[in-house]
């Protein structure tokens, strides 16, 4: 895949916020890591700034793993109403371009109200994936009007079409990806084997990526490298391909390395590389 108009080279005179600043609202006290995931990944895709809003633990993790994340840390186990305004507050100081938000944040109740609240809320382009997507299934009407990419695996997209399950056959789950598409208005990547990208109108696939994926992560990954495309400026369809294709292709250089071992992780290196060699 051709990657350099969206990574070409930068000007002498470019500075610090260019290439866009990112929001990842993410993790909580169980799936800590999540947030870490997310926000390294959107750095390592070139975003200038990233900033990590999560419960204390999982903001903790976030800062220790790598200090260029800027963190911020809120009460509490899990993201409740009461971090709504923090969470606001950080994106108008940090003047951020995009958001991702839902990876590891959990199914409390009050943490699907606070999803909904801030959807309603954020303004700019927004990564929406696992807990936000079980959220956002219960009110699809506040997504009218926004810039959002879902990005659900076979389970989560049967739950935000409301069926009990999604089929194998290939044809049938692309059909029921544009379903979800045109559903949501938003666009629509489907996480698997083959992965499909669709707005409801135009659809593409992207074949990279490996079965040792399959380990609790990768969903995380692909999530920062789409918010660092959303950040600067980067089309939503456009960036759903490219993003599905970085992180198939890295975690293609992890697996390679690691094989059963590989881990989520392993790919902060790897996404480089990608858009190093990505151009042609």
């Amino acid at each position: 895949m051709d990657l350099s108009k969206i990574y070409s080279p930068r000007p002498e005179w470019a500075h610090k916020g260019n290439y866009g600043s990112v929001l990842v609202v993410c993790g909580s006290k169980l799936y800590c890591g999540s947030a870490t995931l997310a926000g390294v990944s959107a750095l390592r895709a070139g975003a200038d700034l990233v900033t990590v809003v999560a419960p204390q633990r999982a903001a903790d993790v976030a800062a220790h793993a790598l200090p260029d994340l800027m963190t911020y840390p809120l009460s509490g186990g899990h993201l409740t109403s009461r971090g709504i305004n923090d969470v606001l507050d950080v994106a108008h100081v940090r003047k951020v371009n995009s958001v991702v938000l839902g990876c590891g944040l959990g199914r409390h109740p009050s943490t699907f109200l606070a999803i909904h609240k801030l959807i309603q809320k954020i303004i700019v382009p927004m990564v929406i994936d696992a807990d936000g997507l079980r959220a956002l299934s219960q009110k699809p009407e506040i997504v009218a009007g926004k810039q959002t990419i879902l990005t659900p695996h076979a389970g989560e997209l049967a739950i935000l079409l409301g069926v009990d399950r999604v089929s194998d056959d290939f044809n049938l789950r692309l059909a029921s990806a544009k379903q979800a598409a045109s559903k949501y208005r938003s666009v629509v990547l489907v996480k698997g084997h083959v992965d499909i990208i669709t707005d409801g109108q135009s659809t593409i696939t992207n074949n990279t990526g490996s079965p040792l994926m399959t380990k609790g992560g990768f969903g995380d990954t692909l999530s920062g490298i789409l918010g660092a495309l959303l950040a600067r400026g980067v089309g939503l369809l456009e960036a759903a391909c490219a993003a599905a294709y970085i992180n198939g292709k890295a975690g293609e250089l992890a697996a390679d390395k690691r094989g059963e071992g590989v881990v989520a992780s392993d790919i902060f290196d790897s996404i480089p590389e990608v858009i190093q060699t990505s151009d042609s």
